[in-house]
């Protein structure tokens, strides 16, 4: 296996001390920095705008909990078989989880997990989509209400799946690779 990130030969560009310190931040609490941005860092202002839709939308404030906004990632990046984002959020459903049966099971097939009805209605919404996106109809918000999900919690959900959307059609677009550490983690 070699160690590059993608298939495509980009010079990373200087870094400001903002994103030097951010790269640091990532290494304290994650033991490393994700491909995914040093992939991004050929353009500083292409990596900020990524980074700071992801931080938003996974770690911001929602109704949604770290795990299901994660669950999310790993059933649009399943459908789409990216492998970036499969072992890198597999891992962290694994991880926030602490069930690592359940991470390969979103891997896999979700259907197979013992979700709730309010989580299995999230990952439904989620697959359709992705795979059927011009199929949304009202019934489709109204199962995710019936299932006890606001509006900003739908906008959530929304949100999260197309972001994955995108991002897996880039990783598979450059041949991202995910970094090895995160094979090992949570298991």
């Amino acid at each position: 296996m070699t160690d590059r990130i993608t298939a495509l030969d980009l010079v990373q560009a200087e870094l400001s001390e903002a994103t030097k310190a951010y790269f640091d931040k990532c290494r304290d609490k994650l033991g490393l920095v994700p491909n995914v941005l040093l992939a991004y860092a050929f353009d500083e202002k292409k990596l900020r705008a990524f980074t700071d839709m992801y931080n938003d939308l996974m770690l911001g404030e929602s109704g949604l909990s770290k795990l299901e906004r994660e669950t999310i990632a790993v059933v649009v990046s399943s459908i789409n078989h990216c492998f970036y984002c499969l072992t890198a959020h597999g891992a962290a459903v694994r991880q926030l989880s602490g069930e690592p049966a359940l991470g390969e099971m979103m891997v896999m097939n979700f259907r197979a997990a013992d979700l709730s009805d309010r989580q299995r209605a999230m990952l439904e919404f989620a697959v359709k989509l992705t795979e059927e996106p011009a199929k949304i109809v009202e019934a489709d918000r109204a199962a995710l209400r019936q299932a006890g999900f606001s509006d900003r919690d739908i906008w959530d959900i929304a949100s999260t799946a197309a972001f994955f959307n995108m991002s897996n059609r880039v990783a598979a677009a450059v041949d991202m690779r995910p970094n090895p550490e995160y094979h090992a983690m949570a298991r």
